[in-house]
């Protein structure tokens, strides 16, 4: 038996016990001492495992639509911000309270520009 049982077996690993069970299945005469190691046993492992591995993928596919589907929402509510602060920036003016409320800066609050002196020469 393996030391670390939480780890993921490597697929060629499993390719090969299949393979070990295809053949197994071929034996006319098998009757294991250990009545957990017969072929009925084995073969419900085999369907449980292959049971466990799609319903895995079936979750993995239903996060990624899930996850996808967040982001579209997501963008969709970003647009939307966006959208709004050009109304309340049209509606009440650059220089609002309402502006300042929705997280912008003020008109008056960005540094006028001013010249650089030129380096002496």
């Amino acid at each position: 038996m393996a030391k670390d049982q939480t780890k993921r077996i490597a697929p060629a690993q499993l390719q090969n016990d299949l393979d070990a069970l295809t053949a197994l299945n071929g034996f006319a005469v098998y009757t294991p001492a250990n009545a957990a190691y017969a072929k009925t046993a084995v073969t419900a492992k085999q369907t449980a495992m292959k049971a466990a591995q799609d319903a895995e993928t079936a979750a993995q596919v239903a996060l990624a639509t899930a996850r996808d589907a967040a982001a579209a929402a997501e963008w969709e509510f970003h647009n939307a911000m966006l959208g709004v602060k050009e109304q309340v920036i049209a509606q009440f003016g650059k220089n609002s309270d309402q502006v300042q409320a929705l997280g912008l800066k003020k008109k008056s609050e960005y540094k006028s520009p001013t010249r650089k002196a030129k380096p002496a020469a």
